[in-house]
């Protein structure tokens, strides 16, 4: 591999106007052994616009496509692709790149399905390429201060989780308010964030059980107004209870569809106390804000730590997982979100609409082994992968 990794943008949406800027971050940082040579939209305004913001801090403008074929066509020595599309289309730009011998950092979820997922992990093996999934929520210095305090026992031992996100959306959020775009709704597309929370602090889930309902499909362009009205296709909530492999139990409960009075409760709960997101950690001896432990826990690194987890005193975590991604392909650096980890957290959410679908609770190992999938049957027929 080249000392200088070039890169390929592939979907120039806003999640990738965070990927621009944690590139930019690392450029200026004087981390510079990468160079953005090509971006890739259907829109080629957006192309173009996101290929200017590339050369603010870059001083060069990459190329701009408007086909991934063309792309790989023209970019010959491409070395990697950073893929951010709606959730449809991650499999074939993903294997198709994978083909042509780049490496790959893609958006989460992996794929639309876990069918379609497999198809890329396949593609990273059999090509010998570094597959990662750009999952970014565990990589905040709060996020790792929590986990610290949980494997260090701080709690003592996990009895049990509770994650309640109740509140109503009404304004609509384009493709991925299309389930045979996105696969699901925010249980899955912020949902896959938070499955990986899940097992980072807690561990495997076993089994679940879920009941998704959609108890309101209006959407506006301007709620306020009235403008744009529309009719979502995806679930707006989710009721779901989680068994962990190592005994804890969890209630995972979202939804969009509970109008004024909003309630978002997220703790794990030890024998000796509790943590909460956002709030802090609370036991029989003891209280700290999250802002304190999340400082106790940064004192407790080492210089090496520290700037393993937070290169450059950089806590951007799109930047992090970038760092690490082009690390991993110039250097051999291990990647902590693979693609099997992001499968796997990508499976806690498709579990949940397909225990809502069968009705009863699902194995994980079942639906990881795609001896489950009835849910996911008609998305993987219209992808032509059934």
């Amino acid at each position: 591999m080249a000392e200088e990794l070039t890169i390929g943008l592939i979907g120039c949406g806003g999640m990738m106007e965070g990927h621009v800027k944690g590139l930019g971050m690392l450029w200026e940082k004087g981390f510079k052994p990468f160079r953005v040579t090509a971006v890739c939209d259907i829109a080629r305004r957006r192309a173009e616009e996101t290929a200017d913001k590339v050369a603010e801090w870059q001083g060069s403008k990459p190329s701009v496509y408007e086909s991934i074929d063309s792309m790989l066509a023209a970019e010959k020595q491409l070395d990697a692709v950073d893929i951010s599309l709606a959730h449809r289309l991650h499999h074939t730009a993903a294997v198709q790149c994978l083909d042509a011998g780049k490496h790959l950092t893609i958006e989460k979820p992996l794929a639309m399905t876990l069918r379609a997922g497999k198809l890329i992990l396949e593609a990273a093996e059999r090509n010998n390429k570094v597959l990662q999934v750009a999952e970014n929520y565990r990589r905040a210095p709060s996020e790792r201060a929590v986990n610290w305090a949980v494997k260090s026992g701080r709690i003592g031992r996990i009895r049990m989780l509770f994650w309640v996100d109740i509140g109503e959306r009404r304004w609509g959020w384009g493709w991925r308010d299309d389930v045979n775009e996105a696969g699901g709704g925010w249980s899955m597309d912020g949902g896959v964030h938070f499955a990986d929370l899940f097992r980072y602090h807690i561990g495997e889930v076993e089994e679940l059980f879920c009941v998704s309902k959609a108890y309101d499909r209006r959407r506006w362009a301007n709620p306020e107004t009235g403008e744009g009205f529309f009719e979502a296709s995806v679930e707006d909530s989710t009721f779901g209870v989680l068994r962990f492999e190592n005994g804890v139990t969890g209630q995972w409960t979202s939804t969009q569809a509970a109008p004024e009075e909003h309630i978002n409760y997220r703790a794990i709960y030890g024998e000796e106390g509790c943590i909460r997101w956002g709030v802090g950690l609370k036991t029989r001896s003891e209280s700290r804000s999250i802002e304190e432990l999340t400082e106790e826990f940064m004192k407790s690194l080492s210089d090496d730590e520290k700037e393993r987890l937070f290169p450059f005193g950089i806590t951007d975590t799109v930047a992090t997982e970038l760092k690490e991604f082009i690390d991993a392909v110039l250097i051999g650096t291990p990647i902590e979100i693979t693609g099997i980890e992001g499968y796997k957290d990508e499976a806690i959410c498709l579990a949940l609409y397909e225990s809502s679908e069968i009705g009863c609770p699902v194995k994980m190992a079942d639906v990881e082994s795609l001896k489950i999938e009835s849910y996911q049957s008609r998305f993987n027929k219209t992808l032509g992968i059934d």
